[in-house]
């Protein structure tokens, strides 16, 4: 494509994206599967097709779309879930893998371990963006949407390390067991190191970050500079990037200032609205790439590859969560403090198990791995139509039946529960901000005058007081009931809301008269929306 087929090519994506977002908040199914079918029919129809570069895929979307991930997840929540995080986002993924590898190449015809292997690497780290998607607006318990995230962000790591060594096997240089595995220790540990160096290097950057602008800057350059970074001294470039981010995200309302944090948050919601729009988009659109490398195989082979490849997918997940949730109770719980036990990752459910099983959507990870493969892996093309396969099945399949049947099983997090934690957490934050008051007229400041501390005060208790009436709600709420609202606070945020309104259309009016500058305007429009803003939306 030549440089104004390749505008007006990214100015349609936009514009799907923008009609496909809209399309999926009226109707409830996921834009990312929309988008990947809109991509099969862009596909089939004469015109301009992208075609998928594995290298910029791995280089310049994933790290950012990780990156986004790992700042919305949550450090402690991955913690506290972290033997089933790791047992999916590792051991389920070698499993998967070895599976696949061994189905390959004993019942496919010509097919070799280490391809099949290959092939099992790339198919196995499930892409959460379509399930998380999905799951919050159903409302999913916040520990299935830690253990997804947790899932999605470290499996790729592991996914990618094994490709590596099977890659090399396929193409002739042997496979050594302890060798490999060795290999995937020294890779990981080494993504963590150097994620944990990119997250003290930005936290020491701090001092540089006063400007939203140079904020702005320095976390968007991050997980490209963590990636970098990994890839330099060969160890997990996208391992470092989670890392990083995990530990940033973590750190930012410590490190952060708020005007930064606010516009950096929109920049990468921005970000990453694009990006997954354009990678769905994307996925469709290598079908007619797929299905021509197809040439050499006799359906015979390709349907035994394909039976192999989705067998494993779709049955180890569901037979794997359910065989690791009968172990022993005593594998779920660690010694805390002065030897006490304490739950390290609560049981699932059964109805927990059937979510989870379902959320084993694939994505673009699994598409731009197995593009990797050259001539010299043998049946290449084979693989890589059994890996769009898995998933075109995986996404569009679970993707529009993902939001039915959560709804069906009835698992959602309870509403009541997480509004009270918040406003425990709201009556606890006025109550160290009259502590501090009471602090501050003790020291008897002499150019702070006593009314403006009673002012505030007076203030704060109002608002405590109201967080109070609050929790009482609250508490006298059945647990299956939707969070009670208050008419006195409701009418209260109308108001608010309108009072804001009319100063606004009272500025643009000054503007329009030429009573008022648009640089003025701006800045006097900025502070209205930074108060609009801290209006809370819900509970």
């Amino acid at each position: 494509m030549d440089a104004e087929e390749t505008l007006l090519f990214i100015l349609g994506a936009v514009a799907v994206i923008v009609v496909v977002r809209r399309i999926a908040d009226k109707t409830g199914l996921p834009s990312a599967a929309l988008l990947t079918v809109i991509g099969i029919v862009y596909a089939v129809l004469p015109g301009p097709n992208l075609v998928l570069d594995p290298e910029i895929v791995l280089t310049y979307i994933i790290p950012p779309l990780l990156y986004i991930a790992a700042l919305d997840s949550s450090l402690l929540d991955i913690r506290r879930n972290l033997r089933t995080v790791i047992s999916l986002s590792v051991l389920l993924v070698f499993a998967t893998a070895l599976l696949v590898g061994v189905g390959f190449h004993l019942l496919v015809a010509g097919g070799t371990l280490a391809a099949g292997v290959a092939l099992g690497a790339a198919v196995a780290p499930p892409d959460p963006v379509a399930a998380l998607a999905v799951g919050r607006r159903a409302g999913l318990p916040t520990n299935l949407v830690t253990i997804i995230q947790g899932e999605g962000l470290l499996n790729d790591g592991t996914a990618l390390t094994i490709l590596t060594v099977a890659v090399a096997a396929a193409e002739g240089d042997g496979f050594d067991a302890p060798q490999a595995t060795g290999q995937f220790f020294l890779v990981s540990v080494g993504g963590v190191v150097a994620g944990v160096l990119v997250a003290l290097v930005v936290r020491w950057l701090r001092h540089f970050r006063g400007d939203p602008l140079t904020a702005n800057a320095i976390s968007l350059a991050t997980p490209f500079g963590a990636y970098l970074l990994g890839v330099s001294v060969h160890v997990s470039g996208v391992l470092a990037v989670v890392v990083a981010g995990l530990i940033i995200g973590h750190d930012s309302p410590r490190y952060a200032a708020a005007a930064s944090r606010i516009q950096t948050n929109a920049v990468w919601r921005l970000v990453g609205f694009l990006l997954e729009g354009i990678v769905f988009l994307l996925i469709g659109q290598q079908l007619p790439r797929v299905i021509r490398d197809l040439a050499d195989h006799d359906v015979g082979t390709i349907l035994a590859a394909l039976g192999v490849s989705l067998g494993v997918v779709l049955l180890l997940r569901p037979l794997w969560l359910i065989l690791t949730q009968m172990l022993p109770g005593s594998l779920h719980t660690r010694l805390g403090g002065e030897g006490e036990s304490r739950i390290l990752d609560k049981a699932l459910s059964g109805t927990e198990v059937t979510v989870l099983s379902w959320a084993g959507t694939r994505g673009v990870i699994s598409l731009a791995a197995i593009f990797t493969l050259t001539d010299a892996v043998p049946q290449h093309g084979l693989l890589q139509f059994c890996a769009f396969v898995v998933v075109l099945v995986t996404l569009v399949g679970q993707g529009l039946t993902f939001a039915p049947l959560v709804r069906r099983l009835g698992v959602r997090a309870n509403r009541n529960d997480l509004a009270r934690e918040r406003n425990e957490a709201r009556s606890a934050a006025v109550r160290a901000a009259l502590d501090r008051l009471d602090e501050i007229q003790q020291e008897k400041h002499d150019h702070i005058e006593d009314r403006a501390i009673e002012n505030m005060r007076r203030q704060l208790e109002i608002r405590l007081d109201r967080y109070r009436k609050r929790l009482d709600m609250l508490e006298n709420a059945e647990a299956d009931d939707e969070v009670p609202t208050s008419p006195q606070y409701e009418a209260t945020l109308m108001v608010r809301r309108a009072v804001i309104g009319a100063q606004r259309e009272e500025l643009l009016r000054w503007r329009d008269a030429g009573n008022l500058n648009d640089d003025g305007l701006r800045i006097l429009e900025r502070e209205l929306d930074h108060e609009e803003r801290v209006l809370p939306e819900r509970s």
